[in-house]
């Protein structure tokens, strides 16, 4: 059976806010569905945690792919469910640690930058205790090379998007994770992350589906990556 987990953009106010004075920061929501045509339901929310510094210390950290997440089970911020920590930023390597309500490791994700990072595709590799890591690369070959034919068109392109209220292009988006020899996970153009094998955490699917949701490329402001 196939689970799929989708992170939107579009932020949920806290109903139950307390009234601090201070602005309260929203919840994205993570849904899931169990299985083709079944019925999605909310399985997390989903806010970025911020440092001692705030926003603009979170801001400046996130630009060296540090990421910082907290995932709840209910609206009211009450039940922890999940967190996405940053383990380590060196070089062109990240590596993330999504712990349990109770500070436990359940998942490892290592983000590999392309080019200088040792490969052509950005390389996500996801580890969970007692399975093999699985693998996955961001786009196909075939696909960056038609992005990378028609790069001398981008500014046009950029351009008449503007005039027309479209969509800006984006480059190929796509990762298939596997292990073993066979795809065990799925991230598609729509922000789903599939999870086709069992055994895989749906608490480590929604923190990958968050985390690949906050790298959106420079023509889109990601939903970690905001202002206020």
């Amino acid at each position: 059976m196939t689970v799929s987990l989708t992170m939107y953009d579009t932020p949920r106010p806290w109903k139950s806010a307390p009234d601090t004075g201070l602005p309260v920061p929203p919840l994205h929501p993570v849904r899931i569905a169990d299985g083709p045509g079944a019925q999605d339901r909310i399985f997390a929310h989903v806010e970025r945690q911020l440092p001692a510094g705030g926003i603009p210390a979170y801001r400046a950290a996130r630009k060296k792919g540090v990421r910082s997440f907290l995932l709840w089970a209910d609206e009211g911020r009450t039940q922890p469910l999940a967190r996405l920590v940053t383990q380590s930023a060196e070089g062109h390597r990240v590596i993330y640690q999504v712990l349990d309500a109770y500070g436990r490791t359940i998942g490892t994700i290592t983000r590999r930058n392309a080019f200088r990072g040792g490969g052509l595709r950005v390389r996500w590799t996801v580890s969970q205790a007692g399975g093999p890591d699985a693998v996955g690369y961001k786009g196909r070959l075939f696909w960056w090379a038609v992005v990378w034919l028609v790069s001398p068109l981008i500014p046009f392109a950029v351009i008449a998007a503007v005039f027309e209220a479209g969509d800006l292009p984006r480059a190929p988006r796509r990762v298939r994770w596997r292990a073993g020899g066979r795809m065990v996970m799925e991230h598609t153009p729509w922000e789903a992350v599939l999870l086709h094998a069992p055994g895989l955490d749906p608490r480590v699917g929604a923190a990958l589906a968050a985390l690949l949701a906050s790298f959106k490329g420079w023509y889109r402001t990601s939903w970690d990556d905001q202002v206020q």
